[in-house]
């Protein structure tokens, strides 16, 4: 509807979509005038040629009344969708000029979510006092695409991106690790546990993480035939039940770090079998300034 000169819409077409729609709101061309700081003769050199470019009649004019034509009625939601775009537009990008109210909106897995990423955050945030953030928690096999489509300038995920638009940093390897209740004792005199034992008195509280369970369960398995599984598919829950007595698991370290300080949680060896590493990435689909700025102060923290 409206013509594109070099890209750039007509800032005279702007205006004509700003009387149309005053008009449309206090119905009179001399009100409008008056609202809008122009003559009443630019009002309706405006309506006219609007109703040109757009082929339809916008107003049925009487001697005391102007009212939308049914045309008119469609063309009003348009034309205000278009002037709110706009206003938009030009107040994000004199906020930015500025230096103002910079953006970031972001994605986390629920277990990145679970380390000392809030901590991150928060010492981010102090430092860039002018920066709005936004945080959807979502599970990793979601997070690239959130990235692709833009609904996020930042993912932080388990899995490595699949899609060669976007650019990946790796942040850091997070070594898997045995965690059981902690039984109360000192750590320097309380016995050794036997890892066959803690597996035939608890559950192994499976499937918390999208990238090793199945081939660790294998593993498991070939050991000790006899374990008893359950299926928890978040992380936050699987160390409740872990405090609370109902099972152990296999968990990247960085998740259990406040639980293991505060002794609520042990982290116990098992040299049976070598356990796996997995790793946290960044995605971004415009690697500017501003995500390039973040993800390198987040990269500058140990998780572990």
């Amino acid at each position: 509807m409206i013509n594109n000169i070099n890209g750039k819409v007509k800032s005279m077409e702007l205006s004509w979509m700003k009387t149309f729609v005053t008009v449309a709101d206090l119905g009179n061309f001399r009100k409008a005038s008056e609202a809008l700081y122009v003559s009443q003769p630019t009002v309706t050199v405006h309506i006219k040629a609007l109703e040109k470019e757009l082929g339809v009649t916008l107003f049925e004019r009487g001697k005391r009344f102007v009212r939308l034509t049914e045309e008119g009625r469609i063309y009003l939601e348009q034309a205000r969708q278009l002037l709110s775009l706009h206003q938009e537009g030009l107040a994000k990008i004199h906020s930015y000029a500025q230096g103002y109210r910079r953006a970031l909106k972001l994605a986390i897995s629920p277990l990145i979510a679970d380390t000392i990423m809030p901590f991150v955050l928060k010492k981010y945030l102090e430092e860039n006092p002018d920066l709005e953030v936004s945080v959807e928690v979502m599970e990793s096999n979601h997070i690239e695409q959130a990235v692709l489509n833009e609904k996020v300038d930042i993912g932080f995920t388990l899995q490595e991106a699949k899609d060669q638009q976007l650019h990946e940093v790796k942040l850091y390897d997070d070594p898997v690790v045995f965690c059981v209740p902690h039984d109360g004792l000192d750590a320097e005199t309380a016995p050794g546990m036997v890892i066959e034992h803690v597996l035939e008195d608890y559950y192994l509280l499976t499937h918390n993480h999208p990238m090793y369970w199945d081939s660790l369960l294998t593993q498991i398995k070939g050991h000790y035939p006899s374990i008893k599984t359950m299926k928890v598919s978040q992380n936050h829950i699987t160390k409740r039940f872990i405090i609370s007595g109902l099972g152990v698991s296999f968990l990247p370290k960085s998740t259990i770090r406040r639980e293991v300080l505060e002794g609520r949680i042990l982290q116990v060896e098992v040299p049976e079998f070598s356990l796996p590493v997995v790793s946290t990435y960044a995605l971004t689909k415009y690697h500017h300034t501003l995500e390039k700025q973040f993800i390198d102060f987040v990269s500058a923290f140990h998780f572990q």
